[in-house]
């Protein structure tokens, strides 16, 4: 198993886990990630904030991290911090713990990269995830009330809980 960045060439392969990630989110939990601009994705890749979990050269699960997000972290985003979003697995990958997995990355990555916090978020009323973030090592910050937000996924609208590990 190793993690390296997503390239221009696994664009359709993301966004087939992501298609896969949503069927399966309304299924466990009745609602979804509502669709992402490709070129969102290819500025991610453009920047190597897009990641991938590859095992035996398929790719297992892919996720992308950024710096800020001042709009959710108001002014905890000042701190240096990296953010955890869109964590996809590939279902014939599902329940071999890869957010633990990410968790020790991002660990070597803040090292690194002088962080000092690995945040995530999701929406606020998925009980089973944010007991699943928290068995995982993160600590439950908020939950948060959020509208419909200018340049964030259509599902970022109404609460979202936050999550952090301090290093």
């Amino acid at each position: 198993m190793k993690i390296i960045n997503s390239t221009i060439e696994d664009i359709d392969e993301i966004f087939k886990r992501y298609d896969e990630a949503s069927k399966y989110q309304i299924a466990v939990f009745m609602e979804q990630w509502i669709g992402f601009e490709r070129c969102l994705i290819e500025n991610e890749i453009r920047e190597k904030r897009q990641w991938k979990i590859l095992i035996d050269n398929e790719i297992a699960c892919v996720f992308a991290i950024t710096f800020n997000d001042e709009i959710i972290w108001k002014k905890k985003d000042k701190q240096p911090s990296i953010y955890i979003h869109r964590i996809a697995v590939n279902e014939k990958f599902r329940g071999r713990g890869f957010v633990k997995i990410i968790i020790n990355w991002a660990k070597e990555y803040c090292e690194i990269h002088q962080k000092r916090y690995i945040r995530l978020d999701t929406l606020g009323h998925n009980q089973k995830l944010i007991d699943y973030y928290i068995k995982c090592g993160f600590r439950y910050i908020e939950t948060i009330k959020i509208d419909a937000l200018k340049g964030m996924p259509a599902h970022y609208n109404g609460s979202l809980a936050l999550f952090e590990i301090a290093l």
